[in-house]
């Protein structure tokens, strides 16, 4: 199976996202309404990815920021205040933003799912002709890091899809049972690939490029609003067209860094099994977990 190019860059500047992101686009143009998905970040976070860092690649593309509320209280699962976070974190009013499922959610099917039949997410996905899934690859407390993948599937579904997500495919989506009533480790895991392939499938593999920024990089995600300080330095900015190979690329260079700090992160990834959701993206057919790096200036 021919390799997939994850393009790298130790330079993290705005400069340097738009030098990737024209890359990509040489490939693979985005066309009309193009949404941006990142996170925004919990309120009393400071790790997610700054205005001051993607606006200028946000402003060049005339991009929509994109976010979905969450599923475990804090100050981003009712509306008003995510609005609040949005706006104390600076992307609202520079950005156009808009919460998905502000208003409304929509079942998006998951053909020949592991634990998924639909994905579930919010009813203005149908709003954009493409979308850049823009992530910071750092760690995650129950998915064991955070990369392209889950900002797909978890990143995209409404609040309900993301409890769905979490439930692996459970029918009682009650907030307080989902968090008490966890499934295996790994029927979770795939069930974010599983997300990932409903997504993909519905916005269209040639509508959807990737850029994850490997910087601030926390075993904690940017979902947690008090997260532990990084214990390894930046990596860089990695861009591809494959979104397995992008965050299996993440994974190895975390692995592979000389950087002694790097221990607390690879033992929260591992710990989780974090490249089962790789492995079963992989496995769905989304992309594949061979790569070539690309190194740019």
């Amino acid at each position: 199976m021919e390799k997939a190019k994850v393009y790298f860059s130790k330079n993290i500047t705005p400069e340097t996202l738009v030098k990737l992101y024209g890359i990509l686009t040489e490939q693979r143009p985005l066309k009309g309404k193009i949404g941006v998905k990142i996170s925004t970040g919990e309120m009393g976070g400071h790790n997610y990815l700054k205005p001051e860092l993607i606006g200028e690649l946000v402003d060049k593309i005339d991009g929509t920021i994109l976010e979905c509320c969450t599923a475990y209280g804090g100050s981003r699962q009712e509306k008003d205040k995510h609005w609040e976070t949005i706006k104390a974190h600076g992307f609202s009013p520079r950005f156009k933003v808009d919460i998905m499922d502000e208003f409304g959610e929509k079942d998006i099917p998951v053909e020949n799912g592991v634990h998924l039949t639909h994905d579930t997410v919010g009813e203005h996905l149908d709003n954009y002709d493409s979308i850049l899934i823009l992530s910071h690859f750092k760690g995650h407390l129950m998915g064991g890091f955070g990369g392209a993948l889950k900002n797909i599937s978890i990143g995209i579904a409404s609040t309900k899809g993301k409890l769905y997500i979490h439930a692996a495919g459970g029918d009682n989506l009650d907030q307080d049972y989902v968090w008490s009533h966890l499934p295996k480790q790994d029927d979770f895991l795939a069930s974010m690939a599983d997300a990932c392939k409903g997504v993909i499938s519905h916005v269209g593999k040639e509508n959807m490029l990737y850029i994850n920024v490997a910087n601030r990089l926390s075993v904690d995600c940017d979902c947690n609003s008090n997260p532990h300080e990084p214990e390894m330095g930046d990596l860089g900015i990695f861009a591809s067209l494959d979104p397995v190979a992008i965050d299996q690329a993440c994974y190895d260079a975390v692995k592979n860094a000389a950087d002694p700090g790097k221990a607390a992160l690879i033992e929260r990834m591992d710990s989780r099994h974090a490249i089962h959701t790789v492995e079963v993206a992989a496995a769905h057919g989304l992309g594949v977990r061979e790569y070539e790096i690309v190194e740019i200036d």
